[in-house]
């Protein structure tokens, strides 16, 4: 099986409106999400995590109470690729069905 292309995540985040770079070296971005309370945040994981397990391609976070904190990056091509920007355009969405 082929790696996914790099892209890096200045390309990725010209279309991921509210992501950032991760400070440092490493090519990743990423994102805090909020929401009303740690169930609407463990739902947010949960749909999340059934869609990356599916595309075989899973976030990095952590999770307090109400926030979850993501970093997504693909450790096959050593950097952001369009797997990343893939899944965090699903986040967003999943996000916004748990909003507070």
């Amino acid at each position: 099986m082929t790696a996914p292309a790099k892209i890096g995540a200045a390309a990725a985040l010209s279309r991921l409106p509210g992501w950032e770079a991760l400070p440092g070296d490493r090519d990743a971005v990423r994102k805090t999400f909020v929401f009303a309370d740690f169930n609407a945040a463990f739902g947010f994981m949960t749909r999340v995590a059934i869609a990356a397990d599916k595309a075989d391609h899973h976030p990095e976070w952590f999770n307090v109470y109400n926030r979850v904190e993501v970093v997504l990056t693909t450790h096959d091509c050593d950097g952001v690729s369009e797997r990343d920007v893939r899944l965090a355009k699903f986040m967003d969405v999943v996000a916004s069905s748990h909003s507070n």
